[in-house]
C-alpha cells in the first residue's frame, strides 16, 4: 500500500516538474485563435495546386518536407494600439528563447519583422516570420515540417512561384490587407 501511495505521488511530481508553464509559440497560437483581435489560418500543401508529375525529385523531396503553415495576424486599428503594443512585446519575448535561431532580422524595432528557426541547419523542424508594421499590425507565420533545410525552403519558393495557389484559403488575410 506504501509503495502505491509513493510511486502515486512520484508520478504526480514528475507530471508537475514535467510541464512547462512558459509561453510557446504554439500555445500563443491556440490562445489567440478565437480572439476576435486576431486572424488565424491553417494553410495545407495542397494550396499550391501543383501538378507533381512536373517536379523534379528535389522539388517533391523539399514539399514533402513541408507540413503545414499557421499564420496568425493582429490587425492594429486606431482603438486597439494598446492591445497592439501588448500583444507585439509577447511574441518578440518568445522569440527571445534560444531555441529560436535568428537567420535575419530586417526593418527597424517599430517596423519590420525577423525570420527565425527550430532545430539544427540540415534538420528545421520549424520556420518562424515575424513581421509587423504600427498601422497594420503584425502577423506571425509558422512553416512547419520536418527534415526541412533551407535549400529545401529556397526550393519552396521557386515552387511557389510555378504554383496555382488556392486563394480560397487565404480569404481572410485579405480583410487584415485593404
Amino acid at each position: 500500500m506504501k509503495i502505491n501511495i509513493l510511486t502515486s505521488a512520484l508520478l504526480a511530481l514528475l507530471t508537475l516538474v514535467s510541464c512547462k508553464s512558459e509561453p510557446t509559440l504554439q500555445k500563443y497560437f491556440v490562445t489567440n485563435t478565437e480572439n476576435k483581435d486576431f486572424i488565424a489560418i491553417d494553410v495545407s500543401p495542397s494550396i499550391l495546386n501543383l501538378e507533381k508529375t512536373t517536379l523534379t525529385e528535389e522539388q517533391t523531396k523539399a514539399l514533402n518536407s513541408f507540413d503545414k503553415m499557421n499564420i496568425l495576424a493582429f490587425k492594429a486599428n486606431a482603438t486597439n494600439g494598446a492591445k497592439f503594443e501588448e500583444e507585439r512585446a509577447k511574441v518578440k519575448a518568445i522569440l527571445k528563447d534560444p531555441k529560436y535561431q535568428e537567420l535575419i532580422k530586417f526593418g527597424s524595432g517599430k517596423e519590420g519583422g525577423a525570420i527565425s528557426f527550430v532545430g539544427t541547419d540540415e534538420n528545421i523542424e520549424e520556420f518562424v516570420v515575424f513581421a509587423n508594421r504600427k498601422e497594420t499590425g503584425f502577423a506571425v507565420v509558422r512553416v512547419l515540417g520536418k527534415d526541412m533545410n533551407p535549400n529545401n525552403i529556397i526550393m519552396l519558393m521557386g515552387i511557389l512561384q510555378k504554383s496555382k495557389v488556392n486563394m480560397d484559403q487565404l480569404k481572410p488575410l485579405q480583410q487584415l490587407l485593404k
